[in-house]
């Protein structure tokens, strides 16, 4: 998944007179929610829409199991998933157990996936986090946030990633595709994909969150592109709210497959 470098906002400045934000029973200032030009009819038809399209959707990280599912994961910041997916065919070919992987080695992992960018800090993080799993979880990927981001490598973005692909949890990992969707389209305005995932969680509706994760990155890697989005093959044209759109009419809503669309797998 490539991964966006996002620019921290400008510090703001306060106005002599200005009313201090308010704060939260805690102490921390509380985080005004965006207004979005959407109804919850409408955001609810837009998730069946995608719903309707993909069923069924799926990673295009290649895997077998948790494990190779979470160093897939780690590998992929900063790369293409086809790039990921050409490394991991042989090292998982060689090692697809944390246990395999220790054996394996760093320098021999790191044969393995010189391809792909930041490879040297991949490889040491990848036998890291094998010998963590053998040593704190007895080699299995445990599916408890604050124990996949102990590991090393293992952030926030890759924790959900993990727990709702391997353990069917209702997260969404923002990566680049997504924190695009959520600014363009007026779905989930936010300066940081924190703030993104916090705001698409709050509006999407519960029979859609397991898998918007996906639909969302699909949706952005396949039709609302970031150079140019293709509106005509957009299934939500008609409520889309993006200032860049092309087109008020919805492309016909029919089933796909649930990965890349076919003419994306022989581009």
């Amino acid at each position: 998944m490539m991964v966006e470098k996002i620019d921290k906002p400008a510090p703001v400045v306060k106005r002599a007179g200005a009313r201090a934000p308010a704060r939260k029973p805690n102490g921390r200032t509380a985080r005004r929610r965006p207004k979005i030009p959407y109804s919850a009819t409408e955001i609810a038809e837009i998730f069946r829409r995608f719903a309707v399209q993909r069923p069924e959707p799926e990673s295009e990280l290649e895997h077998t199991n948790p494990f190779t599912l979470l160093v897939a994961v780690v590998l992929s910041a900063q790369a293409t998933d086809a790039g990921v997916n050409k490394a991991t065919r042989g090292l998982f070919a060689a090692a697809d157990t944390p246990q395999a992987m220790a054996a394996l080695g760093e320098e021999a992992i790191r044969e393995h996936i010189k391809m792909i960018g930041l490879f040297r800090n991949k490889a040491k993080n990848v036998a890291a986090l094998s010998e963590a799993l053998i040593a704190r979880h007895g080699g299995e990927v445990p599916g408890d946030r604050a124990a996949l981001e102990a590991l090393p490598g293992v952030g926030r973005k890759t924790a959900n990633v993990v727990l709702n692909v391997a353990f069917g949890e209702e997260t969404l990992a923002v990566d680049t595709h997504i924190f695009r969707l959520g600014n363009r389209l007026h779905l989930a305005p936010g300066k940081t994909p924190d703030e993104v995932e916090e705001n698409l969680l709050r509006i999407i509706p519960q029979p859609y969150r397991r898998h918007a994760h996906h639909w969302l990155i699909l949706h952005g890697r396949y039709v609302c592109k970031a150079r140019k989005p293709e509106c005509e093959a957009c299934v939500i044209a008609d409520l889309c709210r993006a200032e860049v759109k092309t087109t008020d009419i919805p492309a016909e809503l029919r089933a796909l497959p649930p990965g890349p669309p076919p003419a994306a797998m022989t581009a």
